[in-house]
């Protein structure tokens, strides 16, 4: 029998489709010498099937207790909640988004059973971690979905189209934030044929929105941070960026939003004059939401009318392509278990800083927990 046990329950996070496992990554973790227990109907929002995970070779449990309780180690998409948590065994592996800040008895569960929790929005922006990136890969379904979402609401074509009645001009799209959704929607909106452009206060992304048949929208204000995200803007700064941008939005058809700060909340970019600007009939789609997001009018989890201009604040976009969105996530987090997996034991290197930097709480600070 396998030396460890890998366990996945159905996620709790309401309207979450994904799943962290798929029959892919089944097969290839008991590859690694495990034991693999999966909940019945834990892929099911995500289109796999029970009987596909028996063919890779995991048991099916009954409830969540009977897939994790006992579990070595146990992924996730979203963190459980705190009932969950409280069943796993002491000092077990917890892999996923977890956020353990964002919720004071979260994070006492995962201290009060001695979890090994690995935060995967925690893990280092390396190029050895980007096999591991969950946040890439969901980015960009997020990034996906909001284009059609945008083309859904848009009451006009994104294609310039000829036909017996005219000319119909295509629209005019404009995508805040070239981050990894944002350069996916910049790539899905000139897909539909629209003419894009992308903005974004760090000026080396003007060859990646070009790159993708977009045109780089210079406002002329610069926001170069580290690790590839965006720092905030001075008070300064964002009045020149406000007023500039708030003229061109006048002739733009939809915005798709996509900007953000980690660990803060999402910037307000778009302000509620600017919408007041814009002609009847336009769109923004803020998929920042989650995070307040960059639209003063936005709504999270809700689609509103501003005189005429639509504005939608869509969750969790990327379990709206559960398929492809677990696959990507499972690989990610294949390759990051696969770190410490391996011929049926745990082998944690601590000197991995994948490893180190990932897990939360840090090691130093456990170890000083586990000496007083």
């Amino acid at each position: 029998m396998s030396g460890i046990t890998i366990g996945v329950a159905s996620e709790t996070a309401a309207g979450e489709q994904r799943v962290a496992l798929t029959p892919e990554t089944c097969k290839k973790l008991i590859a690694r010498g495990a034991r693999v227990r999966i909940q019945r109907g834990a892929g099911r929002g995500a289109s796999f099937t029970d009987e596909a995970y028996v063919q890779a070779g995991a048991e099916l449990a009954d409830d969540a207790a009977g897939a994790t309780a006992q579990a070595d180690v146990v992924l996730c998409v979203q963190a459980p909640d705190g009932e969950r948590l409280n069943l796993l065994r002491e000092g077990a592996a917890l892999v996923g988004l977890l956020q353990p800040q964002a919720e004071a008895a979260r994070a006492e569960a995962i201290v009060a059973r001695q979890l090994l929790a690995f935060p995967l929005e925690r893990l280092p922006r390396t190029t050895r971690a980007q096999a591991m990136d969950v946040l890439s890969s969901q980015a960009g379904m997020a990034g996906y979905k909001a284009v059609l979402i945008a083309a859904q609401l848009a009451p006009r074509f994104f294609p310039m189209l000829t036909t017996a009645a005219g000319t119909i001009r295509p629209s005019r799209v404009l995508i805040v934030g070239a981050g990894v959704a944002g350069l996916q929607a910049v790539a899905t909106a000139k897909r539909l044929g629209a003419q894009v452009e992308g903005f974004d206060v760090r000026p080396e992304t003007r060859e990646q929105i070009e790159s993708l048949g977009g045109k780089f929208l210079d406002l002329g204000v610069s926001a170069a941070g580290e690790g590839g995200y965006a720092r905030q803007l001075t008070d300064e700064e964002r009045a020149e960026q406000q007023r500039r941008l708030g003229e061109h939005l006048k002739n733009v058809d939809v915005i798709v939003c996509t900007a953000a700060v980690p660990g803060r909340p999402a910037p307000k970019i778009v302000t509620a004059a600017m919408i007041a600007g814009m002609k009847p009939g336009s769109v923004l789609v803020d998929l920042a939401a989650e995070t307040g997001g960059n639209c003063e009018l936005t709504r999270p989890g809700e689609t509103v009318d501003a005189n005429g201009v639509t504005i939608a604040g869509p969750l969790n976009l990327a379990s709206a392509g559960a398929v492809h969105a677990s696959e990507m996530f499972a690989r990610n987090v294949l390759n990051f278990v696969s770190l410490f997996v391996d011929g049926g034991e745990l082998k944690y290197d601590w000197d991995d800083e994948l490893l180190a930097k990932t897990v939360w709480p840090e090691r130093k600070a456990q170890a000083q927990s586990a000496a007083a």
